[in-house]
């Protein structure tokens, strides 16, 4: 599998935050996109995932078969928000996105476990601590499967163990072929990441 941008250019709030952006990642590959607040690095995730269109430029998606025909259906997007009601259940946030998202995975409760918060999932995601709400949005992304894993500042809000456990689940989704994409502040304990560094729309 093989995610290219090619001279891409963003917008936000009808001003350009970034342009000539150009990478291609193939599979087990990871990216760390760095740079200051401001620089497009999350709204490069979004363009990515095909939440924003490009304001120039284009992302091409090869490999995934009938699954997975382009970049917004091989994408697992993990944002500043953690896309998970709080009146509901842990264990019915992470049932829902598995319906919706389709290619089952790993059992909820097996997520759960994997990411230290086996015992919980009945409360109501509103009850959970900062930093259980990230490591139960972390869990969404192993319900179900995609490829591509585009994360924005993934361990904020974790602690040290919490935040290396995540990079052992990032390199087991590396070995197994998978894609990652993280805009991102801090080391997340990735050997061998490429580096984007973005300076804005002077990039």
């Amino acid at each position: 599998m093989r995610l290219i941008a090619e001279e891409l250019s963003g917008e936000r709030g009808g001003e350009t935050v970034f342009s000539g952006v150009s990478f291609a990642l193939g599979s087990g590959e990871a990216l760390m996109v760095t740079g200051p607040n401001g620089a497009g690095k999350s709204t490069l995730l979004r363009v990515l995932c095909g939440l924003l269109p490009p304001a120039e430029g284009q992302v091409s998606f090869s490999g995934g078969g009938e699954d997975w025909p382009d970049s917004a259906a091989a994408c697992h997007y993990l944002g500043h928000r953690n896309a998970m009601k709080a009146a509901l259940s842990v264990m019915e946030n992470l049932a829902f996105w598995q319906r919706f998202l389709g290619n089952p995975h790993l059992d909820p409760h097996e997520a759960l476990e994997m990411v230290g918060l086996d015992g919980i999932g009945h409360l109501p995601f509103g009850y959970l601590s900062t930093g259980q709400r990230r490591r139960a949005a972390i869990a969404r992304l192993l319900v179900s499967y995609r490829p591509v894993w585009l994360l924005d500042e993934p361990t904020s809000g974790l602690d040290r163990a919490s935040e290396k456990q995540f990079a052992e689940l990032m390199g087991v989704h590396l070995e197994d072929g998978g894609l990652i994409v993280a805009a991102t502040h801090l080391p997340l304990g990735l050997n061998g990441a490429r580096e984007l560094a973005m300076r804005g729309a002077e990039l």
